[in-house]
């Protein structure tokens, strides 16, 4: 008796088969930037299967991981957009897909000017196991016995160690595009927990997926064509949203969320949709006799330490938040706050970030003794604005 397929092996041969030639029933129509297009080739164009544009969101001169890269359309995108000082990493588990995003990676970079682009095979919830490495060694080192598979597992651990595919903290950005839901269900956490490992502190994972606004029936998790079809392992977008949170994330959001569903199965809308995460929150928390102002327009928000800012409301955060609050996603949101005179970190006392919302007065950040009476003596409106 045959043993069922698994889900692993079920997108292993859809998508090698896809390498060969093109699939529609892979793709989410997707509007790319025509100008970044231009330089390659139709194979590659069409065989790379989608259902977003994460590349919107890279910058100049960032280190980029395109988990799942395909025939590596996005990563040649990205290649051209952090330009000559930027790198882009894709990962893949098919061995059809890397060699086809491989095979006109010459032409590519003789037309943009450089080449900033590599390719490496392995499993994205797994990045640490080059798995390029393994096939070689295991060429030499056929596991015919018990013995055999004891140095093999010991191997693969080696090179976990000493020659992880991708190292800890050496990204700026992830990104993938419609490959998050073909993994595992029980294998996505660790998934989530790899991305949060690659990142710099600092970085922020960019995600392009197909997901569900209800649970996925377990009738349909069981279906290989429509596991690989990228429909039975979407997540629902809350889930998605947790499942950064639980690893750590932080300003975690919808950047693009399409309003008609690509596909509707037995009542249930996928849909594609874009998600931003950042890293960075960890570490200890100093008080600095800083505050923020949130400006609104809600009455109050929670972030997600705990903290919450009551629109004008001057709250005393800690260094690491004071500074969260200054970037991405939050930039504008807030008013900040230095003390008059700077502590320094010789100087700054611990933060307990964990006991709620505490205000900051006024005299705390200017100094008790404050006593100063001042007028600038020039007008407070800009040439022309004042009646």
């Amino acid at each position: 008796m045959q043993a069922p397929q698994t889900m692993e092996q079920a997108v292993r041969e859809r998508y090698s088969a896809a390498a060969e030639r093109k699939q529609d029933a892979l793709c989410c129509p997707t509007a790319y930037d025509p100008k970044y297009l231009a330089a390659l080739p139709q194979e590659i164009i069409e065989k790379d299967y989608g259902c977003g544009d994460p590349s919107r969101y890279i910058r100049p001169g960032e280190a980029v991981l395109d988990l799942g890269s395909g025939a590596g359309k996005i990563c040649y995108i990205a290649s051209q957009i952090v330009g000559p000082a930027g790198h882009v990493i894709g990962v893949d588990m098919n061995e059809e897909m890397v060699a086809l995003a491989r095979k006109h990676q010459k032409q590519i970079s003789e037309t943009v000017g450089y080449d900033n682009v590599e390719f490496r095979k392995g499993r994205i919830q797994d990045l640490q196991l080059d798995r390029q490495r393994l096939d070689v060694w295991i060429e030499g080192h056929p596991v015919l016995c018990e013995h055999d598979l004891v140095e093999l597992e010991h191997y693969q651990q080696q090179l976990r160690v000493e020659q992880p595919l991708i190292p800890d903290e050496s990204i700026t950005v992830v990104i993938s595009n419609c490959v998050l839901n073909l993994v595992d269900g029980d294998q996505k956490s660790q998934l989530f927990r790899e991305i949060y490992r690659v990142l710099k502190r600092g970085g922020r994972a960019v995600i392009s997926d197909i997901v569900c606004d209800d649970d996925v029936p377990e009738s349909l998790r069981q279906d290989p064509v429509l596991w690989s079809g990228c429909i039975s392992g979407a997540l629902r977008e809350e889930h998605l949203l947790r499942a950064f949170e639980e690893a750590g994330f932080y300003g975690v959001h919808i950047a693009e969320r399409t309003a008609k569903p690509w596909k509707t199965i037995e009542g249930i809308e996928f849909r594609s949709a874009t998600f931003i995460a950042y890293k960075g929150k960890e570490g200890e928390c100093w008080d600095h006799n800083e505050a923020v102002i949130y400006r609104g327009p809600f009455r109050e928000v929670l972030d997600d330490d705990g903290h919450r800012y009551r629109r004008g409301d001057r709250v005393a955060v800690c260094r690491k938040t004071f500074e969260i609050l200054q970037r991405e996603p939050y930039l504008g949101h807030f008013e900040v706050v230095p003390p008059l005179q700077s502590v320094s970190p010789e100087d700054a006392r611990p933060f307990r970030c964990s006991a709620g919302t505490q205000l900051r007065s006024p005299k705390e950040t200017k100094g008790e003794d404050y006593k100063v009476t001042e007028a600038t003596g020039t007008s407070c409106c800009e040439p022309g604005e004042c009646g």
